[in-house]
């Protein structure tokens, strides 16, 4: 297990390498520059100089690539060009709302695609079947944006039973502010008995959540699916039969653990899938985290944030998927040989 655990760590820093190094490369191929962003479109020639030298872009390339290496090692990631502030700040600042968003998303994707993944294999080809994979289908094929605004449309235009943006209303921070502990707003008012702030968190994060997890849910659903009837083919599961052991036993735990590894590798996949799909559910719900920074970021060309926000998500990437890696490697000893 050490050696598996060293050897995907190992693959991820090179991985993490590359991508630094394309990263850069592309940046400084942006036809702008960055100088008359940070110092404004009116800033004096002896200015623009100052601010070109403060940035090091009058530097050799290889001095700046070496440069701007040993900043993203060291946690020196630059400042933004749009708001003057180091851009860690402004990550730090608005990554727990993302967080939380994702968390809460990929927890009912994972917990609800697995039910009907388990549902849907009990009789394959009825009704309840195909209702399941048509939804699933529907989850997958649809973008994000769009199901979000139909969303919107119908809770909050058609029934007006939950709030259409924001993550929450803006009384709260006025009549029930919430007292900071681990620095996510809707567990710290779990935690210290927020109610008030709680129950609007909580209904402010639906909709966003039900967005974003609807193509995760759609592909670990499928993938439940089809490992179960993989799995129900199996010996075990007959022998299981033969001695009496009841139904719902064999289906929800020695088939379900046993058809796990392959739906925990979709879940990688899904949850890379979810923190690029992020960006597009923030802007419509607006939602204060890292996607409408990003978006801001990439309109006003703002290179040192378009850098960190692609590293972080690189690096988000890679942790999600290395944790499927020892989950799936616990549940199936055989992982660890690949």
């Amino acid at each position: 297990m050490t050696l598996f655990l060293l050897k995907r760590v190992g693959t991820s820093a090179i991985v993490l390498f590359s991508l630094s190094v394309i990263v850069f490369l592309l940046t400084r191929l942006i036809p702008s520059n960055p100088a008359v962003i940070y110092a404004g479109p009116k800033a004096r020639p002896e200015e623009l100089a100052r601010v070109t030298a403060e940035l090091g872009l009058d530097q050799p390339l290889y001095l700046q690539f070496f440069r701007y290496l040993g900043g993203l090692v060291t946690g020196d990631w630059g400042n933004s060009l749009a708001t003057k502030r180091p851009v860690l700040d402004e990550l730090a600042l608005r990554t727990p709302a993302t967080l939380e968003l994702l968390a809460v998303a990929m927890l009912f994707a994972l917990v609800v695609g697995v039910i009907l993944g388990v549902i849907a294999a009990r009789r394959p080809g009825r009704i309840l079947d195909m209702v399941i994979r048509f939804l699933s289908i529907g989850g997958v094929s649809m973008p994000a944006f769009w199901l979000g605004l139909l969303l919107q449309v119908f809770f909050v235009g058609a029934l007006g039973i939950l709030p259409a943006t924001g993550q929450f209303s803006t009384e709260i921070k006025y009549l029930s502010p919430i007292t900071s502990v681990t620095g996510f707003p809707l567990l710290d008012s779990l935690l210290t008995g927020n109610w008030v702030a709680y129950s609007d968190g909580l209904a402010h994060v639906i909709l966003p959540a039900l967005t974003l997890a609807a193509y995760p849910l759609g592909l670990i659903a499928r993938m439940t699916r089809a490992s179960m009837l993989d799995v129900a083919e199996q010996d075990f599961v007959f022998t299981a039969r033969a001695y009496g052991l009841r139904e719902g036993l064999i289906r929800w735990k020695l088939a379900l653990r046993n058809a796990l590894p392959p739906t925990m590798t979709i879940v990688g996949l899904a949850a890379a899938y979810t923190l690029t799909g992020t960006f597009y559910v923030e802007i419509v719900f607006n939602w204060p985290g890292i996607g409408q920074f990003a978006a801001g970021a990439m309109l006003a060309v703002d290179y040192p944030a378009i850098v960190a926000i692609t590293m972080l998500s690189a690096a988000g990437y890679l942790v999600a998927n290395l944790v499927v890696d020892i989950v799936q490697a616990r549940l199936d000893p055989r992982a660890r040989l690949s």
